[in-house]
């Protein structure tokens, strides 16, 4: 009686039949019909999980097929909490325009600012109001400085409430100086965009797109606008940190104030998070052939030579796929397309940070997830961090480094550096990274180190080894693998079987063939991270 062939499209991977733990019966791996066409699909990321672990990630929490290899998305980000501009010039007493970090005065009275004073500044952005994109730390490719064309604010309506930070420094407090106190403004007016030709910190003078906004004092304090250093506006933006120098410098919208009975505006601000783009999809392929004599030659230790190839065959288009995902260019010329990769993507578009683990701090290294791990742009819980080996251990000594993740003080101990479980001499503790858990996340390995901006999961990556790569951040919300399928056709992971054979050319040998077409789908470059080593 004819028994059933064993399909590859009913091999489990973890069936008994292939034998114990480390081994692997050939006799059992019948690749089936000739000619016959295998879906693998997600399948073959069980294979070789730890050397492909970000395949694997993908594969599994973020596959969303597309029937077109030329594929289009949209992205969306939310604009309540970028209703923030800088002050860069005021109109003054004397009714002149003034871009420098002169102390601020009313509108028509040469005094010190009062309650009910008339104020006039101009304000502009550091983002492009169409589809909200924002700088990313340490990228300068497609960097907006302040007051770019098409960053001119608009948000800004009478009623508002804006809260002015003002410093009593001279030079307004910027480049990590903070504020000492803030004015609030109840607007009136709002003014057209326009262009104002003045000098900039770090840019060359030039037109920048701003609103005059005119306000009614409703909170008073004296000193110099935050926007201001050097005797000129803040203008380049995407290499300050945002929580030391940034925020010091920005007018907040913080509310809305109505007259009693007052009547309908009958107007909004202008919104529009949309913002577009495309990926495509790469096709590649694994062929193997042998000899059908040596096909049906018994070997020692592993019979069937023809099965162990195979195996081999499938972790090596496996590792094909991972390398593109990860270093791959999206390039297109005489009709053969690459998808992008995670690091030239974010190299070209994400947060860039330095990290050498023979140098770097936790301190740092803490600022820099200050600036990635802000929760208005980017979900912590959502992002998998994928690190050479090297870094991998210095994350780890960083977080065995503090005790039960806070350092105790030892008075006496004549220390004026944090060392493990000790303190400093002058009486100060200090908070950390704690690891909190190991264990497997889709067969991953994965370490769970605990920080002030909240977990961190980790994952070793050998192929970052011998890179400029230290460790990316990805966070899975916003990227997609993309396999090509439609019109009934999957170009998911397929095995073609017998695509030449004996049977069907004439020549005694057989050829099989590993195919896969998917691209990388990029969304949010914000919420995206690589750490280079420097």
């Amino acid at each position: 009686m004819a028994t059933t062939p064993r399909f590859l499209s009913n091999w489990d991977i973890n069936d008994t039949a292939l034998g114990a733990a480390g081994t692997r019966l050939g006799t059992t791996l019948d690749t089936g019909v000739l000619r016959r066409k295998y879906n693998f699909g997600s399948r073959v990321s069980e294979l070789a999980i730890a050397q492909s672990p970000f395949f694997r990630f993908v594969s599994k929490v973020a596959k969303h097929p597309t029937d077109d290899p030329a594929f289009k998305f949209t992205e969306r980000r939310p604009s309540f909490h970028r209703r923030y501009a800088y002050v860069v010039g005021a109109i003054n007493a004397s009714t002149t325009d003034v871009f420098n970090d002169a102390t601020i005065t009313g509108y028509g009275a040469d005094a010190t600012i009062a309650l009910d004073d008339t104020l006039k500044v101009y304000m502009a952005c550091d983002y492009k109001s169409g589809g909200n994109i924002q700088n990313k730390f340490g990228q300068a490719t497609d960097k907006i400085d302040v007051g770019d064309a098409g960053t001119a604010p608009e948000f800004l309506m009478t009623k508002q409430i804006i809260k002015i930070p003002i410093s009593s420094t001279a030079g307004g407090g910027a480049n990590g100086a903070k504020p000492t106190d803030y004015i609030l403004l109840r607007v009136t007016a709002v003014g057209a965009a326009g262009n104002k030709t003045f000098a900039m910190q770090n840019v060359s003078s030039s037109a920048r797109s701003v609103v005059l906004v005119t306000g009614s004092v409703i909170r008073a304090a004296s000193g110099e606008y935050s926007s201001f250093a050097a005797n000129v506006p803040a203008g380049r933006t995407y290499d300050q940190e945002i929580a030391g120098s940034l925020e010091a410098q920005r007018s907040y919208v913080v509310g809305t104030s109505y007259e009693e009975g007052s009547s309908l505006l009958g107007t909004t601000w202008n919104d529009q998070p949309f913002a577009t783009g495309y990926g495509q999809t790469q096709i590649w392929r694994t062929e193997f052939g042998m000899t059908n004599t040596a096909r049906a030659t018994v070997l020692k230790y592993e019979p069937n030579e023809w099965a162990r190839i195979w195996r081999e065959k499938l972790i090596e288009h496996k590792w094909d796929i991972e390398q593109s995902l990860l270093f791959g260019s999206q390039y297109t010329a005489n009709s053969v397309a690459q998808t992008q990769g995670a690091v030239d993507y974010i190299l070209n578009n994400g947060n860039v940070f330095s990290l050498d683990p023979a140098v770097k701090s936790q301190d740092s290294f803490l600022d820099d997830l200050s600036n990635y791990v802000d929760p208005r742009y980017n979900d912590s819980k959502a992002t998998v961090f994928f690190c050479s080996t090297a870094v991998y251990n210095w994350l780890h000594k960083l977080s065995g480094y503090f005790a039960n993740n806070v350092g105790m003080v030892v008075p006496g101990s004549g220390l004026t550096t944090p060392s493990p479980g000790v303190g400093t001499d002058a009486g100060n503790g200090y908070a950390g990274f704690a690891t909190t858990g190991r264990g497997k996340q889709f067969g991953v390995d994965m370490t769970r180190i605990s920080t002030v901006y909240g977990d961190m999961n980790v994952a070793r990556h050998v192929a970052l080894d011998q890179t400029e790569i230290a460790m990316l951040g990805i966070n899975m919300k916003h990227c997609k693998y993309r396999p090509l399928a439609g019109n009934g056709v999957s170009r998911d992971t397929s095995i073609y079987v017998g695509v030449q054979s004996l049977e069907n050319t004439g020549t005694d040998k057989r050829v099989d063939m590993i195919l896969t077409e998917a691209g990388m789908e990029w969304q949010m470059p914000e919420s995206h991270a690589v750490w280079k080593i420097a």
